[in-house]
């Protein structure tokens, strides 16, 4: 057991009576398990299978403090952050470093049928589905999920009902605010039941940025059959500020799910997405979109899986990756063999900003059926000399050019969104972070539609 992960080991045994008392039974349950996986399996370094770029154990070697004892952090999100995207009234929840909170305003609006709540109050209510869904399909021999496991305390769970549409967007922010190296340990659980229908939007944001922070976090989602939810991961946090984020989501027959992560500000991130469908005539359409400078990270892995027939998966994911910063993104379709007329396509994009830039693409197909209509792609270049040239002589300038360009290569990710309000404010938010702003999301912080103001 490498020393990054034997510290973890060795809190956990020192303190396991804390965890739990501070935690609930749910999640207590496998603890144990979780901490045996660290202590058995090798932890992958940089270059291993499917972590071509992502140095796990360099990533985990810090000396960061954990809540342990959910000692309640100064944090007072009027005075430090003020957060809802303008126009779209949304059902606004918090999680300040990983503690579940929320506004006076969080429930208004929500119909009856769908409970957002932490962990600990869910568990009580409803002590038979926490135990049905609670690591169900997060796959604890996966590292990053057995850290969180084996140590989480608290998190977000989202419980829609059986025929309950929820109109309103329901928005998570998470914030991190600490004066020392804070790791955030966080747990998401969405289940939506039969012809339930939701949306959820994340948002990631740093409040110090003179701070060492590394986030853990594991989602898993549940989406019943003729289900309709849309996940939307927003990061916007600062060069010191890494994550690490498991996603798992589960499709039964009819299910419809739209996954987009976005990352705008980060230092080094790696998003996993592992999805299944379980029934057929169930879509999914999974899109990411990164815009790296500096010497920032990002990686995407992602594995979807089609082991029943007529299921269709689109995913997309586009980079611009600028100066010294490097993206990885590795993906594999799978489609068994009893999974006829699946209809799958995969394709990375990618724009590099100089010759230092750094961009690794793995797509990947595995295919044990001919009935199939399948394809992955990849493509690596510069901004395109002709249009440039073409744009120059209209009488813009480099920079006017080179911005223009890069918004329009971003286009059909943001179009993607189902929410027409949440998408122009994107294609704002991405315009921000071309043209240079610190804070893409600065343009919110004192919008007259905060819930804190």
């Amino acid at each position: 057991m490498i020393p990054a992960v034997a510290q973890y080991v060795e809190l956990y045994l020192a303190h396991r009576d804390l965890i739990d008392r501070n935690s609930c039974e749910v999640m207590n349950r496998l603890r144990s398990d979780a901490c045996r996986v660290l202590e058995e399996k090798p932890i992958p370094e940089r270059g291993a299978e499917d972590y071509e770029h992502t140095d796990l154990p360099a990533l985990l070697a810090p000396d960061y403090g954990i809540n342990l004892s959910r000692v309640n952090i100064d944090v007072n999100p009027a005075d430090t952050f003020h957060c809802d995207v303008p126009n779209l009234s949304t059902s606004l929840f918090l999680m300040i470093n990983d503690r579940w909170s929320r506004t006076e305003t969080s429930y208004t609006g929500l119909p009856e049928g769908v409970e957002i709540c932490n962990f600990a109050d869910f568990s009580q209510r409803h002590p038979d589905l926490a135990e049905k869904y609670y690591g169900k399909i997060a796959d604890i021999n996966n590292p990053v999920v057995a850290l969180n496991t084996m140590l989480v305390q608290d998190g977000f769970v989202l419980y829609v009902r059986k025929g309950v549409k929820v109109e309103k967007p329901i928005q998570l922010v998470n914030i991190l605010q600490n004066g020392m190296p804070l790791m955030a340990l966080r747990r998401l659980l969405v289940i939506l039941e039969e012809d339930s229908e939701a949306r959820l939007l994340v948002c990631d944001h740093t409040q110090n940025p003179d701070t060492d922070f590394l986030t853990v976090q594991t989602i898993e989602i549940f989406a019943a059959r003729n289900s309709v939810f849309d996940y939307y991961d927003l990061e916007e946090s600062t060069e010191r500020t890494n994550r690490l984020s498991s996603l798992y989501l589960r499709q039964e027959e009819g299910s419809n799910v739209l996954i987009d992560g976005i990352t705008l500000f980060n230092g080094k991130t790696r998003n996993e997405y592992r999805t299944f469908f379980t029934g057929s005539h169930s879509s999914l359409r999974l899109l990411g979109m990164g815009i790296i400078d500096k010497k920032r990270q990002l990686e995407n892995y992602t594995r979807v899986a089609h082991d029943v027939a007529q299921c269709n998966t689109d995913e997309l994911f586009k980079y611009v990756v600028d100066e010294e910063a490097s993206g990885s993104f590795t993906g594999r379709i799978y489609v068994a063999e009893g999974a006829c007329k699946t209809e799958a396509y995969q394709s990375n994009r990618n724009l590099l900003g100089s010759d230092t830039a750094r961009m690794f693409s793995k797509p990947q197909l595995e295919i044990y059926n001919d009935d199939v209509k399948c394809s992955h792609g990849t493509a690596i270049g510069r901004l395109d000399a002709m249009q440039m040239f073409y744009m120059r002589t209209r009488g813009l300038s480099e920079e006017e050019a080179t911005l223009l360009l890069k918004q329009a290569f971003m286009a059909d990710v943001i179009d993607g969104v189902r929410l027409p309000i949440l998408r122009d404010r994107l294609r704002h938010l991405v315009e921000c972070r071309f043209a240079g702003e610190n804070s893409a999301c600065n343009a919110c912080k004192s919008h007259p539609s905060s819930p804190f103001k």
